[in-house]
């Protein structure tokens, strides 16, 4: 595990439009299946190979500091200049959630407990504030980090099926929603 690293509050005026890498490969996805009767609806998430590997390109790049993630807190580890991991959160204030936009680390500094550091504080951060849960997304090809958020005590909450085009379940590429909750109660 590294501990020789600082995680720092990214300065906005510094961090903005942080161009992340979010390129990976996969040799298995879970299969997203969604039947509908006359009474409902099942869903079905059954882990399945690739018949090659998966290779995400990552053809949307994410920015630190979206517009669209307004007043967003990004911690994270810079080396020398380098940004080598981040985690940015947002207050979901409508649901009372918080939401991870962001959690990065560069391959080089993976598997080191980096994420579970990241990961710690945004779960401290939903304590000190009294969120009842923290939400994030994955993608149903991307297993390494769903078992990751399942290690780190994050359930399955949801899919989208058409989030990233309209041929998701087909490219195998499904969003999951997933979350923590922290207080049952609320």
């Amino acid at each position: 595990m590294v501990k020789c690293h600082e995680i720092i509050i990214l300065d906005t005026a510094v961090w903005t439009g942080y161009m992340l890498d979010f390129s990976y490969t996969s040799d298995y996805y879970y299969d997203v299946e969604v039947q509908q009767s006359r009474d409902g609806f099942q869903i079905s998430l059954i882990k399945k190979k690739f018949s090659k590997i998966f290779v995400n390109k990552n053809t949307t790049s994410d920015k630190l500091y979206q517009p669209h993630w307004e007043d967003a807190t990004g911690y994270g580890i810079v080396d020398h200049g380098e940004l080598i991991a981040v985690i940015e959160t947002w207050a979901e204030e409508w649901s009372n959630r918080l939401r991870v936009t962001e959690l990065w680390i560069h391959e080089r500094f993976r598997r080191q407990g980096i994420g579970t550091e990241l990961m710690n504080i945004a779960k401290k951060q939903a304590l000190e504030e009294k969120r009842r849960a923290i939400i994030l997304e994955t993608q149903s090809c991307n297993l390494n980090a769903i078992a990751f958020y399942l290690s780190q005590g994050f359930q399955f909450i949801g899919c989208d099926t058409c989030c990233y085009s309209n041929k998701d379940i087909e490219r195998k590429e499904v969003r999951i929603e997933m979350g923590y909750i922290i207080n049952e109660t609320s």
